[in-house]
């Protein structure tokens, strides 16, 4: 029997459209419901489930409680800070003491050249019910573990309050002091040994395509071929979405597959 590895990246209420959500992504509900629908049809087949959950605090290097302005207001969410904006003052660390290192993360970030910092409204905060796992995924899952007597694996990502961190399987800008920055080599040698990756999830224009990215740049070419999204049970954030189109066109030129939801049949 061939060994199928499910992924889905930060299935998680502050990710739906939902009226209480922080960031919620257009589509995401109908997203979830489609892949609830997979995981059922294919309970008996998927050997493993592998979820992702955006971890933050209050104090992030992404949120407005970090950074003030010359006047001491924090930026609105959806600000961009670059280098400049830090060199020049506009936008500082709340904390003197906290300036050098900010300052080496937009400069380590613009070099990286994957994104800029953007300050998102406070989101997955631990504790909260924006972290959750949105009720019909985790319904689907709860009834996977009963069927096979096991247990899904939980990733949390993006805690560090220091560095944004989009991927699963590492941070934009990893910090040596902290192995959950660092390149996940397990989990990323757990779906290159399955004959099967599937992946889906939120956000197609950031969380998804980065950690589709680090997996693929860490697989053989020939693993990239065993990767194949859930095209229909993913979405981008509004304004990115030509971020998901370029991510989408790279990586079937690389190999991976691309399905909807109604086809997957294992």
């Amino acid at each position: 029997m061939q060994k199928v590895e499910l992924i889905i990246i930060d299935p998680q209420n502050d990710f739906m459209d939902l009226p209480d959500s922080a960031l919620g992504v257009p589509g995401a509900v109908d997203d979830s419901k489609r892949l609830s629908q997979v995981i059922a049809k294919n309970q008996r087949a998927i050997s493993s489930i592998n979820i992702t959950l955006d971890t933050h605090q209050l104090l992030d290097i992404a949120h407005p409680l970090m950074w003030v302005d010359s006047k001491g207001r924090n930026p609105d969410p959806f600000t961009i800070i670059s280098k400049e904006d830090v060199e020049q003052g506009k936008w500082r660390a709340f904390n003197p003491a906290y300036q050098k290192r900010l300052l080496n993360y937009v400069i380590e970030l613009e070099k990286n050249g994957k994104y800029a910092l953007c300050i998102w409204p406070p989101h997955t905060l631990v504790g909260n019910w924006g972290h959750n796992i949105v009720d019909s995924i985790y319904g689907a899952v709860t009834d996977w573990e009963i069927a096979r007597m096991t247990r899904f694996n939980a990733v949390t990502k993006g805690h560090n309050p220091w560095s944004e961190q989009y991927s699963a399987v590492k941070a934009d800008v990893s910090d040596p002091s902290d192995p959950t920055t660092q390149l996940n080599t397990g989990l990323i040698q757990t779906l290159e040994n399955a004959d099967l990756v599937l992946i889906t999830g939120q956000a197609l224009s950031h969380c998804v395509a980065e950690t589709v990215r680090d997996i693929a740049d860490n697989f053989g070419d020939e693993s990239i071929r065993k990767m194949v999204l859930i095209e229909d049970t993913t979405s981008p954030v509004p304004g990115f979405e030509s971020l998901a189109t370029d991510f989408l066109a790279e990586m079937k030129n690389r190999g991976m597959q691309t399905v909807k939801a109604a086809e997957v049949i294992i």
